[in-house]
């Protein structure tokens, strides 16, 4: 490897999550923890002070975690000495973790701070000339002494004489009085209690609150047998027809698993009957068929009182999306990381075929991590849980430095886009420069991987003062809508944003103009986006604006 950009590479990563925040921590662990001094020390500068900054965004518990990963190579002391003076739980597992040579132990333990020497005692694989320095400087386990065997051996032999006796005599200032005293206090106790026990005749029994009740129904929903305290009340109730009845009411989502006779699990259920049985309750049956005929004949299940987990919300979609990238995500890193470690030869030699596998790993494994990205970024906006990083851009320069991007890879077909801008603007939008890339990349990029040879697609970006508008027309569909056109377009495409498809791409231009205050309107070979003006003056949206609805 000629050159090694790992901790450039990086650096340049935008944490937009708190995933990402871990992966990038993790990483600069694990390349700053190999530094050698001969590495660019300015970069090595920005590595820990970029690592400082991840230090006081994630939790102590993450960055112990991380720590204590298998694999994790803390080998340089630099790195050792900057982990120690942290919080505490990460500078356990540094200390727990860290493998230097006895010389770099015996060169960083007097520079680090006191508590830090305090984990190393836990250590059983330093050498002794390390432990007779941390002695020296009087660290030690933090354990009571030995007791002494000989001194407990000769108390032990002392023959204990008997204890003495207590007197049952009254001393000798009690007098009479004081018996008196008693005798009265105890006929006074006797006279207040009564001769005979006295009968609960005014009391009621507490009732004894129901939180299961098992029952059987028909064919139709009738309730045909029920435990033996509420058989009573429950013994021909309609419970569990596709059709609420009167007292039993089911959630309507519910009627459809009934009428198909599907089991029920925590199905919400109100009762609105006897005081013993009315309330919410969770339903869970099973249903019943005939053994010869396979006719249905009822449900048998129970009844439950609802507790905090039922009761507690659910996730939404977008929370489990992104649990799901979550669970795709750990994977893929490990098999990056794997792959990069044949590639680079860390643990040894490997032969070309192998590196050149791994390599090609390694980028497969990087485009979908950038994909999963998207997906993280497409679910965040639509759910509202995140903002575009908020500033001032000019989106006309956006545009124009974004075409010039483009335009290697429309020259050598022949493709081009032409822009017509009406008006003198303002194009000033409240953007930061690096979203507004981001967003004028995403589409147009998207929009020069449908141009065929010789296309040529027409830009007009127009200002009234409060609203920005940029019209694209394409002169052939920008939406694959078959498996064949997909794939003819995979092939003639030369540039794109995005691995999921320009369907994918429009979505999260969308998205993101809508965190801009604008919107994005997507047609056959028409796209619109509107967003709203900076006013000179003030540098704030245009109060005739606001928020476009959608």
């Amino acid at each position: 490897m000629q050159f090694d950009d790992r901790l450039a590479t990086v650096l340049r990563t935008r944490a937009q999550s708190d995933a990402v925040l871990r992966t990038q921590y993790r990483q600069l662990l694990d390349l700053l923890g190999t530094a050698t001094e001969a590495s660019e020390p300015q970069l090595r500068g920005e590595a820990f002070a970029k690592l400082d900054e991840l230090a006081k965004s994630l939790p102590q518990e993450d960055q112990s975690r991380i720590l204590r990963e298998p694999g994790l190579r803390l080998r340089n002391p630099e790195l050792v000495r900057f982990l120690a003076v942290g919080e505490a739980k990460p500078a356990a597992s540094a200390m727990a973790t860290a493998r230097l040579t006895e010389k770099e132990w015996l060169e960083t333990i007097p520079q680090l701070p006191v508590t830090a020497r305090g984990f190393l005692r836990h250590r059983r694989d330093l050498s002794p000339r390390v432990k007779d320095l941390l002695v020296q400087l009087g660290v030690g386990d933090l354990v009571l002494p030995e007791p002494d065997h000989a001194r407990i051996a000769r108390i032990a032999t002392v023959e204990a004489g008997p204890a003495p006796a207590r007197s049952l005599a009254p001393a000798a200032s009690e007098g009479i009085g004081t018996l008196l005293r008693r005798i009265e206090a105890f006929r006074e106790q006797r006279r207040n209690q009564p001769n005979a026990p006295r009968l609960p005749l005014d009391q009621q029994a507490e009732a004894r609150e129901l939180t299961t009740v098992e029952f059987a129904s028909d064919a139709e929903g009738i309730v045909i047998w029920a435990s033996e305290e509420v058989a009573p009340l429950m013994v021909g109730m309609q419970l569990t027809s596709p059709h609420s009845g009167q007292l039993a009411i089911l959630d309507n989502r519910i009627s459809t698993a009934l009428a198909a006779h599907q089991p029920l699990h925590a199905v919400p259920l109100t009762i609105d009957a006897a005081p013993e049985i009315s309330g919410e309750w969770r339903l869970d049956a099973a249903p019943l068929f005939e053994s010869l005929r396979g006719s249905f004949m009822g449900y048998r299940g129970c009844l439950r009182r609802p507790v905090i987990s039922d009761a507690a919300p659910q996730d939404s979609e977008a929370d489990r999306m992104r649990q799901v990238l979550h669970e795709l995500r750990t994977p893929v890193n490990a098999i990056q990381g794997f792959a990069e470690i044949i590639q680079q030869q860390i643990f040894g030699p490997a032969p070309h075929q192998y590196r050149a596998h791994a390599a090609a790993i390694a980028v497969d494994a990087a485009k979908l991590l950038a994909g999963f990205d998207e997906v993280d970024r497409l679910v965040k906006l639509e759910g509202r849980a995140m903002a575009l990083e908020p500033g001032t851009s000019d989106l006309r320069a956006s545009i124009e430095e974004t075409l010039e991007r483009l335009q290697p890879a429309l020259r050598s077909r022949n493709a081009e886009f032409s822009l017509k801008v009406k008006g003198h603007g303002p194009f000033t939008i409240a953007l930061d420069r690096s979203e507004a890339l981001v967003l004028c990349w995403r589409l147009l990029a998207t929009a020069a991987g449908a141009l065929a040879p010789g296309d040529h697609a027409r830009l007009v970006l127009s200002s009234d003062g409060s609203l920005i508008r940029l019209r694209l027309k394409a002169p052939r569909p920008l939406f694959a809508d078959t498996s064949a056109q997909i794939g003819e377009v995979r092939r003639q495409r030369a540039v794109n944003a995005g691995m999921f498809g320009p369907a994918f791409a429009f979505r999260l231009a969308q998205a993101e103009a809508t965190a801009a205050g604008g919107q994005l309107i997507c047609k056959t070979n028409r796209v619109t986006l509107v967003v709203p003006a900076l006013t000179a003056s003030s540098g704030e949206p245009s109060a005739d604006t606001g928020r476009i609805g959608g």
